[in-house]
C-alpha cells in the first residue's frame, strides 16, 4: 500500500520493526534503514541501478534480511512544492514495487537532503571520491530519520 502522507502511513504500520529509506537517482538507489525502535537512520549502501525487476530484487532482499516493516521514498519536490519529471518517477517506482510487495510505502519530502548530506560529508572532510561513493546512502539517511522524527512526533516509534 502507498500512503501520500506519514501520519496515514504511520496508522497502517506496526508498533516497532526497523524502516528503509529511499534515495532513487537515475543511476544509483542509496538505502538507509532504522534501528527496530525507530530511533536512528543509518545510511547502509548504494545499489547500482540497472532494470526495475533487478533494482527490487535488490531492495526485496534487504527487506527479508533485515526484517523491515516498510519504506520511505525521497519525493523530490521543486522548491516551490510542485512535482516534476524526477517526482513523477518516483512515484511509478513506488507503485510498480507496491505490486511486489505488501510493506507499506510512503513518501518524504526530499528538498534538499542531498544539500544537507554534503554539508555533513564536507564538514567531516571526505575526500571527493568517498563522497560521491556515499553520498546517496548519507542522503538516503537524511531522508528516512526526518520520517522517524515525524513518526516520533506522531507517537508511533515504538517507544511512546
Amino acid at each position: 500500500m502507498i500512503f501520500e502522507d506519514i501520519t496515514e502511513m504511520a496508522e497502517n504500520l506496526p508498533r516497532m520493526g526497523a524502516l528503509a529509506g529511499l534515495d532513487l537517482g537515475t543511476k544509483t538507489i542509496g538505502v538507509a534503514v532504522s534501528d527496530s525502535l525507530r530511533s536512528v537512520a543509518s545510511p547502509l549502501k548504494v545499489i547500482k541501478r540497472r532494470k526495475f525487476t533487478l533494482d527490487a530484487e535488490d531492495l526485496l532482499k534487504i527487506v527479508t534480511e533485515r526484517s523491515l516493516t516498510g519504506l520511505i521514498l525521497g519525493l523530490p519536490r521543486n522548491m516551490d512544492g510542485s512535482e516534476g519529471p524526477r517526482a513523477q518517477s518516483t512515484r511509478a517506482f513506488a507503485r510498480n514495487l507496491s505490486r511486489l510487495t505488501d510493506l507499506p510505502i510512503g513518501f518524504w519530502d526530499e528538498r534538499l537532503s542531498t544539500v544537507a548530506a554534503e554539508r555533513a560529508l564536507l564538514e567531516a572532510d571526505t575526500s571527493r571520491a568517498r563522497r560521491a561513493e556515499v553520498i546517496d546512502q548519507v542522503a538516503a539517511g537524511y531522508i528516512l530519520q526526518g520520517a522517524l522524527d515525524r513518526l516520533r512526533h506522531l507517537g508511533q516509534s515504538g517507544h511512546v
